[in-house]
């Protein structure tokens, strides 16, 4: 890869340097700690990953290795202790309208109907109505729930309520859209059937996502590439491109392909660290 050095402006009006490449999110020896100078907890320490632009990048690795912090700091809600991240060569310090995030649980307002949800961000941003509406239209479709347009939350199953947080981040146009583990709460069933949605979602909008799971399985299906993080304080232990189909079905899963994907992967988790070394 193509490595640049580029000054970065801060909020402040501070200028660093830092190194990027020709991709839509950079990140280069990113560092978390907690606690007092004293006494620190690191989360992660020396993470360094890549993403391409309409790339389907799935990060996985064992319970509380900082998965989810390192998707916080890219979303702009925490603050790294060291290294730096950008989307487009501009340093993440802060939430943005760039950046799109669905959570595991259902973050969706109660009292707004499922289009007044997905209307939200629009409304902030001043789109117009009737353009508003379109937009709005067009993503019941996509999510298939045009039925239950002026459902409220608490009439819609969990995975209903899912399809209509991730049309409600997709409607603003991210650039990147952030998902945390958001189908963890699913019955297996419906986590399948949100799986096939979210990719076939995928491949029509096109967005970038980066996608936190637990699931391997789950992790092949989706994505293009799969970072597979090592125990606290956590790095990378390996950057796997997924070489299947674009177009995937659920019968994908039975193959010998996906099955060597998933044993792969099942292996590098059940490494123990001392074994590898660490890149």
């Amino acid at each position: 890869m193509f490595w640049k050095k580029k000054n970065v402006a801060r909020g402040n009006n501070t200028v660093i340097e830092v190194r990027v490449a020709s991709s839509k999110i950079v990140v280069d020896n990113l560092r978390k700690a907690y606690g007092s100078k004293e006494k620190q907890t690191t989360a992660i320490d020396n993470v360094s990953i890549e993403i391409l632009d309409n790339e389907f990048v799935s990060i996985v690795g064992p319970s509380g290795c900082g998965k989810s912090t390192l998707l916080r700091i890219l979303a702009g809600l925490d603050e790294a202790t060291g290294g730096t991240a950008t989307v487009d060569d501009t340093l993440i310090d802060r939430p943005g309208a760039d950046r799109g995030m669905v959570f595991q649980s259902y973050t969706l307002f109660p009292w707004l109907t499922v289009e007044e949800n997905i209307q939200f961000g629009l409304k902030i941003k001043g789109i117009p109505k009737k353009q508003a509406n379109e937009i709005v239209d067009r993503y019941l479709d996509i999510i298939k729930l045009k039925p239950f347009r002026k459902s409220y939350p608490k009439e819609l199953s969990g995975g209903m309520k899912q399809r209509v947080a991730i049309a409600r981040a997709l409607a603003n146009s991210p650039k990147v859209l952030l998902m945390d583990e958001p189908f963890g709460a699913l019955d297996s069933q419906t986590k399948s059937e949100m799986q096939l949605l979210m990719r076939q979602i995928w491949q029509v909008e096109k967005p970038t996502v980066v996608f936190i799971t637990h699931d391997i399985e789950e992790a092949v299906f989706l994505s293009t590439r799969i970072y597979v993080m090592s125990g606290r304080p956590s790095g990378i232990k390996a950057n796997i491109p997924i070489y299947l189909p674009y177009r995937r079905s659920i019968s994908l899963k039975e193959t010998m392909e996906f099955m060597g994907y998933r044993h792969k992967l099942t292996a590098l988790l059940q490494e123990k660290e001392e074994s590898i070394g660490l890149e």
